[in-house]
């Protein structure tokens, strides 16, 4: 499912329009994207939490040559499924 058909199906359930449903849809996207990326953790009871993790710099190998590389300190988003969407996927 893209964005397109998340618009479309939220826009049905909720008896929104399309652009309606796209602007609240954007202003979530961006407020969880903004939080994260401050480094705050956004915990949604029931779906799951987002938040950012830090992967420490370390030494890696290049594949192709054996030659040991410096990989840097990296942050990345992560996300966590909850319980009940765990559950839910698993049937």
């Amino acid at each position: 499912m893209n964005k397109a058909e998340l618009v479309d199906v939220i826009a049905k359930k909720t008896d929104q329009t399309k652009r309606a449903t796209e602007g609240f849809l954007d202003a979530f996207l961006d407020s969880v994207t903004a939080a994260v990326a401050k480094g705050d953790k956004v915990s949604i009871v029931g779906f799951g939490s987002f938040e950012k993790k830090r992967r420490e710099a370390r030494t890696g190998r290049n594949p192709r040559t054996g030659e040991s590389i410096k990989i840097a300190a990296k942050s990345y988003p992560a996300f966590g499924p909850g319980k009940a969407f765990k559950d839910k996927v698993a049937g």
